[in-house]
């Protein structure tokens, strides 16, 4: 057991007198002291609250980021697919293609090749490609639309890929 011994040594032919001090309390108590300080200093860690004198809003001296441009087929009108690159809301060229066999797989490979952003073969990044057909399009219209924007390829370095990464919105 943990103790202190105390020996208090007689004069005068008094015997000399042993105690023990038992040492286990003290040292729990500064256990639980040291405990409740690293707590405690934590605790005022997480509830303090960052502030600054910086008003909401873009940073004058940053550039808002550039979007990219996505490839947006539309199959809704009946006689043709209109084919249109938007970066965010702003439509920045529009194509017609007519609803012809294998003019839209045309179509859309010419499109990339002339406005796509990810046609080198080093890039890991791909197109986007939106295809947009009505709600009641029967599905072979929808998978012949998709297999169309999916028989673009790019050169990739372990060979070829698909251009495009596809999202199908229905309206």
């Amino acid at each position: 057991m943990a103790g202190v011994t105390v020996s208090e040594g007689g004069s005068g032919g008094r015997r000399a007198l042993d105690s023990d001090i038992n040492m286990i309390p003290m040292i729990d108590l500064l256990m639980v002291t040291i405990a409740f300080l690293l707590v405690t200093a934590v605790w005022s860690q997480m509830s303090r609250i960052e502030g600054s004198t910086r008003v909401p809003g873009p940073d004058p001296g940053v550039d808002p980021p550039v979007q990219a441009k996505v490839l947006h087929v539309d199959a809704r009108p009946a006689d043709r697919f209109v084919l249109s690159w938007r970066q965010g809301n702003v439509v920045v060229s529009s194509t017609d293609v007519a609803r012809q066999p294998g003019a839209l797989a045309q179509a859309i490979g010419k499109e990339w090749h002339t406005s796509g952003q990810h046609t080198s073969p080093a890039d890991a990044l791909h197109d986007e490609a939106v295809v947009h057909v009505a709600d009641g399009a029967p599905f072979a219209e929808m998978v012949a639309v998709m297999d169309a924007v999916e028989a673009t390829k790019r050169p990739l370095a372990h060979g070829q890929g698909p251009a495009f990464v596809l999202t199908l919105a229905t309206q």
